[in-house]
């Protein structure tokens, strides 16, 4: 069985594969300062509460996007599941040109999900992830990625709204009955579920000009992709797996299996 970890800001992802069958997927918080220990106590109570044997996982990569932690989970491969993890980065095959100003500067995620969604859906395509923060990478007619967006996260976004004002709560991050509120909670629900369904319509509709390219498909992830999806139009596909079934992929294509 093969590890799959993906690495946010305000998430990290797992995944366990039996060939490419997906045996169980889960998610904890990103925390900094937790050591490898506690790190590979908390997985190992996991896979044990799931019925997934440790010992029967030999290998494994890891897709981070925030360094301070590679180190930790490196160790945490190696000392509780006793494998060295592969760690995406410069060297690892990826079998995807980036046209981009700097290579080095496309986050690991963003290049996960780019050859996962074209292995899954072919291109031209543009691929939405909305996570801590909301990517848009763009896909041409010859399966080059050459670009994107980068918009804040919907979390993010109403925390700050939270945190820098005095009086405003905390609220659920859902569709509201009327875009017209009448209290501040659904005047806050509205402005931040609205707003971004604008924001994606109108990032996706300018993309799709510049790239001069006939039937983009558009596919979305990440954790509020559903919640969006159900509002605008310019989303084809919801994939909650993109990323992990793309490290899965880049893990058999580097272990040549």
């Amino acid at each position: 069985m093969i590890l799959c970890l993906d690495v946010g800001n305000t998430n990290i992802k797992y995944a366990v594969f039996d060939g490419d069958e997906l045996k169980l997927s889960f998610r904890i918080a990103t925390e900094h300062k937790k050591t490898s220990d506690e790190y590979g106590g908390q997985i190992l109570s996991i896979l044990g509460n799931n019925g997934v044997d440790p010992a029967k996982i030999d290998g494994g990569i890891i897709s981070s996007v925030v360094p301070q932690l590679d180190y930790t989970l490196d160790r945490m491969c190696r000392t509780y599941l006793k494998f060295k993890p592969l760690m995406l980065g410069p060297g690892i095959k990826t079998g995807i040109n980036l046209k981009v100003d700097d290579a080095k500067e496309v986050g690991a995620d963003r290049v996960v999900n780019n050859v996962s969604a074209i292995k899954k859906y072919g291109y031209p395509l543009i691929i939405v992830d909305f996570g801590t923060a909301t990517t848009f990478n763009a896909i041409d007619n010859k399966g080059q990625f050459i670009g994107g967006a980068i918009a804040p996260g919907i979390k993010g976004s109403l925390d700050s709204l939270v945190n820098g004002t005095a009086k405003l709560p905390r609220v659920e991050i859902e569709c509201p009955s009327s875009v017209i509120g009448k209290n501040t909670v659904t005047n806050m629900q509205s402005g931040i579920f609205y707003g971004f369904a604008g924001l994606v319509e109108y990032i996706v509709k300018k993309m799709k000009r510049e790239m001069k390219c006939e039937n983009v498909r558009v596919i979305a992830t990440g954790g509020f992709s559903e919640v969006i999806a159900g509002e605008v139009s310019c989303i084809n596909t919801v994939d909650k797996l993109l990323t992990l079934e793309g490290l899965k992929y880049l893990y058999d294509l580097n272990c040549n299996k």
